[in-house]
């Protein structure tokens, strides 16, 4: 026990980034409002942000500008997980722009962000074959 406990605190920016995943993950399965499996799906994207930059960095390490004429390639971190992470923020923001605004379009038609209750409103309002 004693042994996990010390992986867990001595790579605890995983162990941040786990939580993180699953405090959204459960956010998003649980919660019936709209705003808060938005708010869920931003903290699971915020924990695997964390991960895959605690994955890239190398303690010791420098980031890949070489300025002090070191061009040994064991000097410096990988700069792809860093450059996927900032692709995946803009893409974040962008997929959470676009949930926003359906969530308003949703509410000024159906008047509620209980997706349950809009699933039965939709249902009632679809037409007849």
């Amino acid at each position: 026990m004693g042994q996990l406990l010390g992986n867990l605190l001595s790579n605890y920016e995983e162990t941040a980034a786990i939580i993180l995943f699953g405090i959204g993950f459960c956010t998003l399965l649980f919660h019936r409002n709209l705003v808060k499996k938005i708010l869920g799906m931003n903290i699971m994207d915020t924990g695997v942000f964390l991960y895959l930059a605690s994955m890239g960095y190398i303690r010791g390490r420098r980031a890949p500008i070489i300025t002090d004429g070191i061009q040994d390639a064991s000097a410096y971190i990988n700069p792809l997980p860093a450059g996927l992470v900032l692709t995946g923020i803009v893409v974040s923001v962008s997929v959470t722009a676009v949930m926003l605004s359906l969530t308003i379009r949703l509410y000024k038609r159906y008047h509620t962000l209980d997706i349950d209750v809009v699933y039965e409103l939709a249902r009632k309002s679809e037409p007849k074959r």
